[in-house]
């Protein structure tokens, strides 16, 4: 017999298998040697009271043998299959590949970027010395810009297709576990490029391929029907359909876009800075403590408020994480966040960002690139402030709410380096005066979090994409299109790696229904 309960633990209590199996004994009222195995489905922090407990629902397996999960997916080969096209190399493109094989197309996926392997040499020179190469870098190369950025897989996308098909793909390719089970789920960006490996041999080993260095410049299109698309190397590769899946940051492809006469609008999108403050802090606030317990693990927040009517919120919240610079040109300063798997720096940071909608910003409104133009020039004016090398402007939490400079900056992760500035000089007046007046309220609603050993970096403008590719909502192909499907962040259909995995596998499913 098998039956699942809820029950709460200690910490210590949550890391004993036979602690949680007497603690479910009890509960079932069963002598403790009718119980063979627990397995833990679903399990979250609750910090709410006094004492911080785990809540678990568990499968209790009674008077028979305990049975592990096992996941694994047995592609067909498809060399022969009908050829789909996608353009971009992230967790929409990857998953958009994988559902193609499923049903019998064969994906060739192409990327502008490089293998994860030699991303690392471009990374190490982006922190180290401050060099951007614009085809490869934290945005750009296989896994996209959730590769070397966090994997964080916690989503609120549930309705628009199956999250546990994507963790459990995750978890047959080398992920832990545990992501199956947590809250908030995470990968940790030390183990993500081994599994994005093993999950570009599945495609390869099915038939598919997957060309790195290869950027796409036009669509080929034929009374209407997209019948390929030609690379800048000049060839003209075939398809029965193309997936768009090239991410927020593919200004390019925007452009090539609307040089062919295809439709794009503006899109609203979120701008502010990153906010670092020492994971302890964090801790103490979330877990009502002095010293975290070492059964728990680095705490997280989420905050928001609202000022002068446009949304204040933290995005992307890295414990122990690192600040990374993300930008993909010379003349720019982008920051995001990530973690490893074990989330052990000694620093949390948070994307803290004010909305902007189309009417904040002045322009034509028939202009696709009003909100990109006024997201770049942010970038580059940051850039500039910083004084060149990715050094970001930065500010101390208080002084920048009360308008000083910094005499000092705190120790941070940001490797390029930082150098103290008003940030009120470097964010749009709109953008600083709702952030000065949001971080206090924050402050209010999270003990010690208004404070002068947290600091602001500038700029987080990468939070989606300022652009949108528009879609029919039942066929997922371009209005104007046949056979076209935006799909993902770049497209504006998605946010994070389990969003743009699922948008994926729902533009391979229609695509297969056309060709």
């Amino acid at each position: 017999m098998v039956k699942e309960i809820e029950i709460t633990c200690l910490p210590h209590e949550h890391a004993d298998e036979a602690a949680l199996t007497k603690i479910a004994a009890t509960s079932l009222n069963l002598a403790l040697n009718r119980i063979s195995g627990i397995k833990i489905l679903k399990r979250s922090i609750d910090a709410r009271g006094r004492k911080v407990i785990y809540r678990l629902q568990i499968k209790v397996f009674i008077d028979e043998p305990a049975v592990a999960d096992v996941f694994s997916f047995n592609y067909q080969n498809v060399s022969s299959a009908k050829q789909v096209i996608i353009i971009g190399a992230g967790p929409a493109g990857m998953f958009a590949a994988l559902q193609c094989i499923k049903l019998g197309l064969r994906p060739v996926i192409l990327e502008r970027g490089k293998d994860v392997k030699q991303r690392r040499r471009d990374l190490a020179a982006i922190n180290k010395e401050g060099i951007i190469n614009p085809e490869s870098n934290y945005c750009f190369g296989e896994g996209g810009a959730g590769t070397y950025s966090d994997g964080k897989l916690y989503t609120r996308s549930t309705k628009r297709g199956d999250v546990n098909e994507v963790l459990q793909i995750f978890v047959a390719h080398g992920a832990d576990g545990d992501i199956l089970v947590d809250a908030r789920p995470h990968i940790g960006t030390n183990k993500l490029p081994q599994i994005i490996t093993a999950i570009r041999e599945t495609i390869q080993n099915a038939g598919g391929e997957i060309y790195f260095d290869t950027k796409v410049t036009a669509l080929n299109i034929s009374f209407g029907k997209i019948i390929g698309v030609r690379t800048a190397a000049g060839n003209d590769i075939s398809g029965s359909a193309v997936i768009l899946a090239t991410g927020h940051s593919a200004r390019d492809v925007f452009e090539m876009l609307h040089h062919q006469g295809i439709l794009i609008e503006p899109k609203a999108f979120a701008l502010g800075v990153r906010i670092e403050h020492p994971q302890e802090i964090i801790d103490k606030a979330q877990y009502h403590c002095d010293v975290r317990d070492p059964f728990l693990p680095p705490s997280h927040y989420n905050l928001v408020e609202q000022v002068d009517d446009r949304g204040v919120f933290s995005f992307c919240m890295c414990p122990g994480g690192i600040i990374a610079p993300c930008a993909t040109d010379f003349d720019e300063i982008v920051v995001n966040g990530w973690s490893p798997s074990k989330r052990n720096n000694p620093f949390a940071n948070s994307g803290t960002v004010v909305q902007i909608n189309l009417e904040d910003v002045p322009g034509k409104p028939d202009d696709p690139f009003r909100m990109l133009n006024y997201q770049h020039d942010i970038e580059k004016a940051t850039y500039k402030a910083g004084g060149g090398k990715l050094v970001a402007p930065a500010q101390r939490m208080v002084d920048f709410c009360e308008g000083r400079v910094s005499a000092n900056l705190p120790v941070n992760s940001y490797l390029p380096g930082t150098t103290s500035t008003d940030l009120t000089n470097v964010l749009p007046t709109r953008i600083s005066q709702r952030l000065k007046k949001a971080l206090p309220a924050f402050g209010r609603k999270m003990r010690g979090y208004y404070t002068n050993e947290a600091i602001l970096v500038g700029v987080e403008s990468r939070t989606s994409s300022p652009v949108k590719v528009p879609r029919d909502k039942e066929t997922l192909q371009h209005p104007q299109i046949s056979g076209l499907f935006p799909c993902g962040e770049g497209a504006g259909y998605a946010g994070g790696i389990i969003s743009a995995a699922i948008d994926g596998i729902n533009c391979a499913s229609a695509a297969f229904k056309m060709v």
